[in-house]
């Protein structure tokens, strides 16, 4: 038995700093050759210990350490790293979750927490970007000294921003929190480690304490047996010029040869095929820099990244395991991956959303997330979105309109139809944040309709002089106090007596089917008699059916201040006759 590196995911909000964190880390410069300066793709380091050792000088000096170095995966965003696991949770023994010490936790940094937390990987926070504190210099390379040395008004606005940050993990995860040097029990407390990137400042620090709770607390969990059958994890698949199409994978556990058979998990049957070459990445190099180099090697043992070529890769998902079998086992493989992804596959619903996901553990993160909010999942799938997807969508349209929505996650846009909405979105929470939205605003329309189709409440107010008609049918000019009056409308008294239904309303000789607050029309009454039924100065009130106030109550959130007022006179006038009217 040995131990094997740990392996580090780094986490965090989009444009907090995730990738310049692992450059400087690295001291290379990818992030300088990536679209926009945010991760693209899944990539994974080797540092060794002797690199770190180097780096952090006198802070490790007096430690032992028996693990053999960091392997830092860099992943686009928390689904990515949910996407990548081994049997028994998520692939990264440890996670850096990068925080801008300026703006604290955001959408991304709260939904990555949630996910950690899921898959109870333990983790630091990196507060990034002390170098945008104002007038902020750097003075002494070690970094408590450093801070130190700070101005005591810049000294105090760092204290701030980590207590502000220290505040907020308490308060919304109850999790304790301290800076890195103020921790007392690494068991009990989460340790921030303040650092700049962009000055490659707190990077001895930070990779001290990562190596230190590694070598403490995971050392266990980090033996393995090297001469057994290799564990992996697919990072990406891609085309490299002159071997074809490859899988970058991380090797977790055991030992993986050139010409050993591997199986690899699928949505559909298990792919079977033979390493014809293995190719390693040069210590403090990248898997997905252009110029990282490559060398071919026999053999790789974990924790390590390698880049495999091997007929039938073309039809591998990113994400899924991976095992290599002796020739005779490899029936037995194939259950005992099939049985792991069983494990982690979308539970769905009868009813439900459509979600399509670019992996399977993006599409795991996704319904993990919606199942939090929850929204049910009628069907998830991994891949782009297709015709049959749409036309299931639109199958949900007569019984439930606000489901009648594929939800697609980190891959192509689609066309949606008069029936069917579709969301794409390469950021998670803004996917669910733009479903919600829509929903919501769907469902006040669908109220508002619903609400058109009851007799609206309003009160008025007969006119002094204003009684053109005695009777057969009363007519008698009127003002609307508040609401809406409509044609069919009943109307009471304040005393609760029955006057009429309203025939037609008048204004100007012009004919109307409502009038709103304000309003002054003549109405007719039929039925109703001046000055036995009503007068001048009588105020007149909407009647509803029990069976329509209770429907009000049911849109009580998108009434008006107006309708509610309106809506509980009526109900004290009803309850003197009958205590439990509407209830």
């Amino acid at each position: 038995m040995t131990l094997r590196s740990p392996i580090v995911s780094v986490l965090g909000h989009v444009d907090h700093g995730k990738s310049s964190l692992l450059d400087a880390i690295r001291e290379s410069n990818i992030v300088a050759k990536e679209a926009g300066a945010i991760t693209q793709a899944i990539g994974a380091s080797i540092i060794p210990i002797s690199t770190i050792l180097q780096r952090c000088g006198s802070l490790l000096k007096k430690e032992q350490f028996t693990i053999p170095g960091l392997l830092f995966i860099d992943t686009p965003g928390h689904a990515a790293f949910t996407s990548l696991r081994r049997r028994g949770g998520a692939l990264a023994d440890i996670a850096v979750l990068v925080v801008d010490i300026n703006e604290g936790c955001k959408p991304q940094t709260i939904e990555a927490i949630e996910i950690l937390r899921a898959a109870r990987t333990p983790f630091i926070v990196a507060a990034n970007k002390l170098d945008l504190i104002p007038n902020y210099r750097k003075r002494e390379e070690r970094l408590v000294a450093d801070i130190s040395s700070q101005e005591e008004a810049v000294r105090t606005v760092i204290d701030t921003r980590i207590y502000e940050l220290v505040g907020e993990l308490h308060e919304r995860f109850q999790l304790q929190a301290e800076r890195f040097d103020r921790v007392d029990d690494y068991t009990k407390q989460l340790a921030i480690i303040p650092c700049s990137a962009q000055l490659r400042h707190g990077i001895a620090e930070l990779l001290m304490v990562l190596t230190g709770l590694a070598q403490k607390f995971l050392e266990e969990k980090l033996r393995i047996e090297v001469s057994g059958p290799a564990k992996g994890t697919v990072l990406e698949v891609k085309e490299t010029q002159g071997l074809g199409i490859t899988a970058d994978v991380i090797i977790y556990d055991g030992m993986l040869k050139r010409n050993d058979t591997i199986v690899i998990a699928s949505t559909g049957e298990p792919i079977v095929t033979k390493v014809r070459a293995l190719l390693e990445p040069t210590p403090l190099a990248e898997m997905r820099d252009t110029k990282a180099k490559f060398r071919p090697v026999k053999e790789v043992a974990a924790a390590t990244g390698v880049k495999i070529a091997a007929p039938g890769l073309d039809a591998v998902i990113p994400g899924m395991p991976l095992v290599s079998t002796p020739p005779n086992a490899v029936e037995a493989a194939k259950q005992q991956l099939q049985q792991e992804l069983e494990d982690i596959m979308v539970a769905t619903e009868d009813k439900g959303i459509i979600i399509k996901a670019d992996t399977l553990g993006s599409l795991e993160a996704l319904s993990k997330l919606l199942e939090e909010e929850g929204i049910p999942i009628r069907k998830a799938a991994v891949g782009p979105i297709t015709k049959k997807d749409i036309a299931d969508a639109e199958s949900n349209y007569e019984t439930d309109r606000l489901t009648s929505v594929i939800l697609g996650f980190n891959i192509p846009e689609a066309k949606g139809t008069e029936r069917v909405t579709i969301f794409t979105s390469p950021v998670i929470y803004q996917l669910i944040d733009d479903y919600k939205a829509w929903r919501d605003a769907q469902r006040t329309a669908m109220q508002q309709e619903a609400l058109a189709k009851l007799t609206p409440v309003c009160k008025l107010e007969i006119l002094q002089n204003c009684l053109f008609r005695q009777s057969n049918p009363a007519i008698v000019g009127v003002e609307v106090l508040a609401g809406t009056l409509r044609t069919g409308t009943r109307l009471m008294k304040l005393d609760g007596t029955r006057v009429a239904a309203v025939k037609a309303i008048q204004q100007e000789q012009k004919n109307l089917v409502k009038a709103e607050k304000g309003f002054q029309v003549a109405i007719s009454l039929p039925g109703a008699v001046v000055g036995r039924h009503i007068d001048e100065h009588d105020i007149l009130l909407s009647e509803l059916d029990e069976s329509e106030f209770r429907a009000y109550k049911e849109y009580r959130d998108i009434l008006n201040a107006e309708q509610k007022e309106l809506l509980k006179q009526l109900a004290e006038i009803k309850r003197k006759q009958n205590p439990v009217w509407g209830v």
